[in-house]
């Protein structure tokens, strides 16, 4: 199933245009990573594809339902490590939980699936052991795994991650590599991550779209590429 597209989309900031030629397909059940050098718009590129900005020119398209008919839930993990403090007054399970709010009224009282849901995401990222910490006292990384922890407590069909493996060591990138390969396959869930750690992501990955600066200036989508055949094998 066809779950976003963009087609012919140009953007910009300002009078020139970062992105331009972009022809993208996002399926269901896909494992897709984008990448790029720092400063080629891939952080723009996915906020055109949830609807966050609008194309200069061009179309942009996201399927509202599943095959099934229900409404598509789409996750989204933005860089934003920094947005927690020493301060921030609440604890790691709370944090979680808060996303199951996203599946109903904001007003409705937490049920019994509802904690389910948040402790099964924090096991998810290997963060249910510091389910009781304040999240200011967590490091960048530990704080990235909860707010992914987050964003899988809404059991989202879509889920997108702006780099997500920020502050975390080659270990933790690793497992969180696995991770999300297992979600994929097993719960058929689609999975678009921003990362420059193609080497350590390649064994999970199924494509790849890879921004290139055009010539004249600003930048553009590669042909999307299948990772059998493009990587050595590992180990």
């Amino acid at each position: 199933m066809l779950l976003a597209s963009m087609k012919n989309v140009v953007y910009g900031y300002g009078d020139t245009p970062c992105l331009e030629d972009v022809d993208i397909e996002i399926h269901s059940g896909e494992f897709v990573a984008v990448t790029g050098p720092n400063g080629a718009s891939k952080t723009t590129l996915l906020k055109l594809s949830l609807g966050l900005l609008q194309p200069w020119s061009g179309t942009v398209a996201r399927a509202r339902r599943r095959e099934d008919g229900k409404k598509l839930v789409v996750g989204y993990v933005p860089q934003q490590i920094s947005a927690f403090n020493s301060g921030f007054p609440s604890k790691v399970l709370e944090f979680v939980r808060s996303g199951t709010y996203t599946r109903g009224s904001w007003f409705r009282r937490i049920d019994r699936n509802d904690h389910a849901l948040a402790e099964q995401a924090l096991k998810q990222v290997g963060m249910w052991e510091q389910r009781n910490r304040k999240i200011g006292e967590l490091s960048g990384g530990q704080k990235q795994r909860i707010c992914i922890a987050r964003a899988l407590a809404q059991q989202p069909d879509l889920l997108v991650l702006d780099e997500p493996s920020n502050g975390m060591d080659t270990d933790s990138r690793s497992r969180l590599y696995a991770q999300l390969g297992g979600l994929v396959k097993e719960r058929d869930i689609t999975v678009v991550m921003v990362t420059h750690s193609l080497s350590e992501a390649s064994p999970y990955l199924d494509r790849i779209i890879q921004l290139e600066r055009k010539e004249a200036g600003g930048w553009k989508c590669c042909t999307t590429t299948s990772c059998k055949g493009h990587f050595s094998p590992v180990g």
